[in-house]
């Protein structure tokens, strides 16, 4: 009986044409709040830098209610949920469910990457959005919003979103 072998050479160059590796998240400690309490710059690793370059380029999508796809529209959770999944970071496309993943992180520190929640209470989410950045001038996010679709604004800065701001999880860096 004679079996055809495969040349091992062949069979890594079509499973290395076959695979992408995922780059692993790196972490990276936040820098501390200033002593006025203004937010200090926060640095984007690599990795988390990725994260939200991609999820800004689908600002002007629409919003659809649980959207979950650029060709049909998103809303909040789908947004976030179909940015991370990209990336290998699995998180459910529901708000609340959402708010329980990763680890709590205080908003005065939260990182490019991470999700911010809102709300009239914590047992009532009613919005996430990802975190762009993290300045000076406080907080910018990438959303989809019921109004305007996937934006970027400043939410620190925003009369609406600001009142409504619950907290923040870490999704992205591992423990």
């Amino acid at each position: 009986m004679h079996t055809a072998r495969f040349p091992l050479f062949l069979l890594i160059a079509l499973l290395a044409l076959h695979c992408t590796p995922v780059k692993p998240p790196t972490k990276s400690k936040p820098k501390a709040p200033s002593k006025s309490g203004a937010y200090t710059e926060a640095v984007a690793t690599p990795f988390r830098k990725k994260v939200v370059d991609y999820g800004k380029k689908f600002v002007g999508t629409t919003y659809k209610y649980a959207g979950q796809s650029p060709k049909t529209g998103f809303d909040c959770s789908g947004f976030t949920s179909y940015v991370l999944k990209e990336f290998g970071v699995m998180a459910s496309p529901a708000s609340a469910i959402q708010a329980t993943e990763g680890r709590h992180v205080a908003i005065e520190k939260v990182m490019p990457g991470d999700l911010i929640f809102f709300g009239e209470s914590k047992k009532k989410i009613s919005h996430v959005a990802l975190v762009v950045k993290r300045g000076s001038d406080g907080i910018t996010c990438v959303h989809s919003t019921t109004s305007r679709g996937v934006i970027v604004e400043n939410i620190s800065q925003s009369a609406y979103w600001k009142t409504k701001i619950l907290f923040a999880r870490d999704v992205i860096s591992e423990d």
